[in-house]
């Protein structure tokens, strides 16, 4: 037997009914995934008179931030009955990445010297905060322009990362 998912958008997706539909089947996302973070991108992008996005939802920051981040903690808690924090922060990050976000392109490289060893671990924990939100990790948070003044020291390119845009918002 065969299980199939049937996905309707219309020109204007309710954002709860996306989020809830996303939770039924988070399993199997696809284009459920897809239709939340069409619906994300509807609810909070910016944009200009001509309809262009000024500002993706996912960069809003301040007060601008304020209804991605309650819709952040509603999507937590219908996620928490089904799934752990990090998985829920696997699957926001999977929404930011449908809704047009670019991943960061400083990925973990090899090595053997202790520069190249410490290099690839400070990748790997940039990457893990850029994925995650500032509540679910808020140590992290209150350290990274540390992470990110010793990361660009190392020579890593720091603006690659959402979060070296972050840091003066907390």
């Amino acid at each position: 037997m065969e299980n199939t998912i049937t996905v309707v958008t219309p020109s204007v997706i309710n954002l709860e009914t996306a989020r809830n539909e996303l939770v039924a089947v988070a399993g199997k996302t696809g284009e459920v995934l897809n239709a939340y973070a069409k619906a994300m991108c509807q609810a909070f992008n910016l944009t200009d008179g001509t309809g262009k996005v000024t500002t993706p939802w996912w960069e809003l920051r301040g007060k601008l931030m304020k209804g991605v981040k309650e819709e952040r903690a509603q999507f937590a808690k219908a996620m928490g009955d089904k799934f752990d924090t990090g998985t829920i922060d696997v699957y926001w990050g999977r929404v930011k990445d449908a809704s047009g976000r670019v991943k960061s392109t400083n990925k973990v490289t090899g090595g053997s010297k202790v520069d190249d060893e410490n290099i690839r671990t400070l990748k790997t924990m940039l990457n893990r905060i850029d994925n995650a939100e500032v509540e679910t990790a808020p140590l992290s948070f209150k350290v990274v322009h540390l992470l990110l003044q010793v990361a660009d020291q190392m020579g890593i390119d720091t603006k690659a990362y959402a979060i070296a845009g972050d840091t003066d918002e907390e």
